[in-house]
């Protein structure tokens, strides 16, 4: 497949931006671990990540969520939920799409999501108000 020449811009070469719905990499369901799922879900941030994508339902992108930390630690964020399987991203332009793995985490380990799901919604109800 031929790919166009990077545009070149002064001295800076800018390629041009990934490919729409190409897909990063992500464990397959048979490698999906327990450890590193709790891991992934240990943490507020990503919890919060997490509960957006199961109630929003559909897919979000990185910058639809409001987050009071850096661009890199919100990507680490994001990259930590992806490694563990929580989350499936695709990119769809320049921005990678996030999606929550529900069908596989409920084969996997059922009721274990429907829990922390419920957990975070009594936290977050208690923090709004």
């Amino acid at each position: 497949m031929d790919h166009p020449p990077p545009l070149i811009r002064g001295t800076v070469v800018k390629t041009q931006p990934p490919a729409p719905g190409r897909p990063l990499d992500h464990p397959s369901r048979d490698q999906i671990r327990l450890e590193d799922v709790l891991h992934a879900l240990a943490d507020p941030l990503r919890l919060k990540i997490v509960h957006k994508l199961a109630v929003d339902c559909g897919g979000h992108a990185c910058s639809d969520f409001d987050l009071p930390v850096s661009k890199s630690t919100t990507t680490h964020h994001f990259r930590v939920l992806r490694e563990s399987g929580v989350i499936a991203q695709e990119y769809h332009g320049t921005s990678k799409v996030s999606e929550l793995r529900r069908e596989d985490l409920d084969a996997l380990f059922p009721g274990l999501l429907d829990s922390v799901l419920a957990a975070c919604g009594r936290r977050f109800a208690a923090a709004d108000g």
